[in-house]
C-alpha cells in the first residue's frame, strides 16, 4: 500500500492534539487541510480513524491501533534527526535514559553531575520505570538507553554488561541474635521479611535463585522502594532483603548490620541496553562513557 508519510503525520498529530486544528497550527497549514488529509488517509486504509463532532474529535478502535504504530514511528524518526544534528558537536541535544530509582541514585548521579557541568547544552532526562517496563520504553523510541537487570532477553535489543551488584540481607539491633553468625536461607525465611515487590526485576531474580534452592518465602511486607524497605528495617519490621549500597549508611552508623549468609548470594549484572541497528547520538556516546568510567 502506497501512502504518503506526510498523511501518516497529520494524522498522528491531529490524533496528539485531538483537534484538526490544533494540528493545522503545528504544521502551519488550514483546518480544512487537515481534515482533507485525514479523510485521503482514512480513504486509502479503509478504516475509519476518528469519530468527528463539531468540537473536537476522539480515536477509533482502528485509529487508536494506528495511532500505537505511528507513535513509535514518529518517535524514531525525531530520535533520528536530533542524532543528525548532534553529530556535529555536543554543544546542544538532549538524552533520554531510563532507569530505576536505585541505579538513578547509587550510580548515575554522579555520571549526570560530571557530565551536565562540561556540556551544559545538553539536557538529560530520566525516565523511572522496573526493567521490563525500561526495555518497552526503549523499544517505543521514547529513550535512547536504558540501564536493566540482566538478562534481557530480546533480539531487537543491544546489551552490554556495565555493573556487578550484590543485594544482602539487613536488620535491626531488634534481631540482634542473628548478629555475628551465619544462618541459612531457610532460617531466614522463618522470620518477616521485607521484599521488593514481585513485578521487580531484583525479586524475581532472587525468587529464581531461591525456587533453584528449593525454598520458598512469603515476605511480611513487599515495597516498590528499595529506599523504603531500609527505612522499615530500622525501626524492626523485618529482615530486609536490600540492594547492598543502600544499607551502606545505615550500617555504618550501626542502625542496621548486614546478615551473613550460609549459602553465597548471586550477584545480579546492569547492562545497557539500546535497539538495534539504531546508532546512539554522539551525546548518548559520550554518557556511556561516563557510565564505563564509573565502574569500579
Amino acid at each position: 500500500m502506497d501512502i504518503n508519510f506526510e498523511l501518516y503525520k497529520i494524522f498522528y498529530l491531529a490524533a496528539k492534539a485531538e483537534s484538526f486544528t490544533g494540528a493545522a497550527e503545528k504544521l502551519f497549514i488550514s483546518q480544512s487541510a487537515v481534515s482533507q488529509a485525514v479523510k485521503n488517509l482514512e480513504d486509502k486504509l479503509g478504516s475509519q480513524l476518528f469519530f468527528r463532532n463539531s468540537r473536537s474529535i476522539k480515536l477509533t478502535g482502528e485509529g487508536e491501533l494506528l495511532f500505537k504504530h505511528i507513535e513509535q514511528a514518529y518517535n524514531l524518526i525525531k530520535t533520528a534527526e536530533t542524532k543528525l544534528t548532534e553529530i556535529q558537536n555536543l554543544t546542544f541535544g538532549e538524552i533520554r535514559i531510563g532507569a530505576s530509582d536505585t541505579v538513578c541514585k547509587y550510580h548515575l548521579i554522579p555520571c549526570i553531575e560530571n557530565f551536565s557541568q562540561e556540556h551544559q547544552g545538553i539536557k538529560i532526562h530520566l525516565v523511572n520505570r522496573t526493567s521490563s517496563q525500561i526495555l518497552n520504553t526503549l523499544k517505543k523510541g521514547l529513550i535512547d538507553f536504558g540501564i536493566v537487570t540482566l538478562p534481557a532477553e530480546d533480539k531487537s535489543i543491544d546489551v552490554v554488561e556495565w555493573l556487578k551488584v550484590e543485594d544482602i540481607f539487613v536488620a535491626s539491633e531488634k534481631f540482634n541474635p542473628l548478629k555475628n553468625q551465619k544462618i541459612s536461607m531457610q532460617d531466614i525465611s522463618r522470620h518477616p521479611l521485607l521484599m521488593l515487590q514481585k513485578n521487580s526485576s531484583t525479586r524475581q531474580f532472587f525468587d529464581s535463585y531461591l525456587s533453584e534452592k528449593g525454598i520458598e518465602i512469603l515476605p511480611e511486607m513487599e515495597l516498590e522502594s528499595v529506599d523504603l524497605l531500609v527505612e522499615f528495617a530500622k525501626i524492626g519490621l523485618g529482615i530486609a532483603h536490600v540492594y547492598k549500597d543502600s544499607a551502606l549508611e545505615a550500617i555504618r552508623k550501626q542502625e542496621l548490620f548486614e546478615i551473613q549468609v550460609t549459602e553465597k548470594l548471586p550477584t545480579r549484572t546492569l547492562g545497557i541496553v539500546s535497539l538495534k541497528n539504531v546508532p546512539p547520538s554522539r551525546a548518548s556516546k559520550e554518557f556511556i562513557k561516563y557510565l564505563k568510567d564509573l565502574q569500579p
